[in-house]
């Protein structure tokens, strides 16, 4: 593996990747089959597709892969995820379902290696190091293929000191363009890829429709970076994606037909 000021090219698990396309959240089908769920998760390996999901650190150490810091929207219940314990947690249903909050041991029992995970580090309230080492832990002896991204650069250089040989990404979009409730010197930083400089990733994933963002152009045609695309709705847009090199992250619709 080669690296440049902004970015490591060569990782071994990047073909694998290359090869692969991957179901956002797992190949839900709202609302009967809810994201981020054991049933969504199960479609996709049917399918032979890689996934990406999120991973959470609860207050008892647990760790649950679920989305959104806020319950409301797929559970309808209040409060943080991270503020519940895994017991709490597993009373709660997704999106109206009988499918439960599924805890990350239960995903990688599940998938044992069958396809490649994207698994995204969600941080809160500045646990990026002990959530990273958690995960990390665990994935220890986890045998299938795997590579790590999150929106803070924290989680990637935590990562990157944990587990030098892991790879990693950065995930980033126009914070311009759509703020996030970000300030003003944060979402400049995380637009430009500035931290690439200290975390070293091996690819980025970057918002599909901001992917012509000088920065993103810059660290994938000029440094070498491999390319990330999420979230792809549409067949034409997933094409281009693969005609363009990048590897796509879909949802809600099946690129093979």
């Amino acid at each position: 593996m080669k690296e440049h000021l902004s970015c490591r090219t060569g990782h071994p698990l990047l073909p694998v990747f290359q090869k692969q396309i991957f179901a956002h959240r797992g190949y839900h089908d709202k609302p009967r089959i809810p994201e981020n769920s054991i049933a969504a998760f199960k479609r996709a390996i049917e399918r032979g597709w890689g996934m990406e999901f999120d991973v959470h650190l609860l207050k008892d150490a647990s760790l649950m892969v679920f989305h959104d810091e806020l319950l409301k929207r797929c559970t309808g219940a209040e409060g943080y995820l991270e503020d519940l314990t895994l017991d709490e947690a597993k009373t709660l249903r997704l999106e109206g379902s009988e499918e439960q909050i599924p805890s990350f041991d239960e995903v990688l029992e599940l998938v044992d290696g069958k396809v490649p995970l994207i698994i995204e580090l969600k941080s809160f309230r500045g646990n990026y190091k002990s959530l990273a080492s958690a995960v990390m832990t665990r994935l220890d002896s986890y045998k299938g293929s795997f590579c790590i991204e999150s929106f803070d650069p924290r989680c990637v250089l935590a990562v990157k000191k944990l587990r030098p040989d892991v790879m990693r990404g950065q995930l980033a979009q126009d914070f311009i363009k759509r703020p996030e409730n970000l300030p003003s010197w944060q979402r400049g930083l995380l637009t430009r890829l500035s931290f690439g400089v200290l975390t070293k990733p091996d690819f980025i994933a970057y918002k599909y429709e901001d992917r012509n963002v000088k920065a993103c152009r810059h660290t994938v045609d000029k440094k070498g970076a491999q390319e990330f695309s999420w979230t792809i709705a549409s067949k034409a847009d997933f094409d281009e994606c693969k005609r363009c090199g990048s590897i796509p992250i879909f949802e809600r619709f099946d690129p093979e037909k």
